[in-house]
């Protein structure tokens, strides 16, 4: 090799070395990104230190919310620690309305829930009333713009007709 090109590799290395003279040259450290694999890990170390245990067997789980609509979930992976009266449920969930759902959750209510869900029902139908009025309203505008039939042109065009 040609000694000035040597020197001169030799001057870029010096210019990148960190350490002395005979150091090892710092290796590129890749940080990697949270995987889902990762969160579920840690997800499963929190609910251990919550002392929960797997409950099998269910096969939906609804949460009713404030707006009407309920968070369904089908399958869901459920831990809980009764003695702590904690819960965990995760899955994929859906938002549905409390209508798609009534037929089957009927039997899953107990007297409290009925009476709560008889209060949504009359607030849910409060609600579609509201709508229904200024459609209903705007329909009689629209009425009152076409004028009524008054005579009856048939019997005049046959008087008509018969006088000719």
């Amino acid at each position: 090799m040609d000694p000035t090109k040597l020197a001169k590799l030799q001057a870029k290395a010096a210019a990148n070395r960190i350490g002395g003279k005979g150091t090892v040259r710092r290796k590129v450290v890749r940080k990697t990104n949270a995987s889902a694999a990762q969160d579920d890990k840690k997800l499963q170390g929190a609910l251990k230190k919550l002392n929960v245990q797997p409950i099998s067997g269910v096969e939906e789980v609804n949460m009713f919310r404030e707006d009407g609509n309920v968070l369904h979930f089908t399958a869901p992976k459920v831990h809980a620690a009764v003695s702590a009266n904690t819960f965990a449920i995760y899955g994929a969930g859906h938002v549905k309305e409390l209508t798609e759902l009534v037929p089957g959750i009927l039997n899953q209510l107990g007297p409290d829930s009925l009476a709560s869900l008889r209060k949504l029902a009359e607030s849910y139908q409060a609600i579609q009333q509201g709508q229904q009025r200024p459609a209903a309203n705007a329909e009689e505008d629209d009425d009152d713009d076409v004028p009524d039939l008054v005579e009856n042109f048939d019997v005049e065009t046959e008087k008509a007709a018969g006088l000719d």
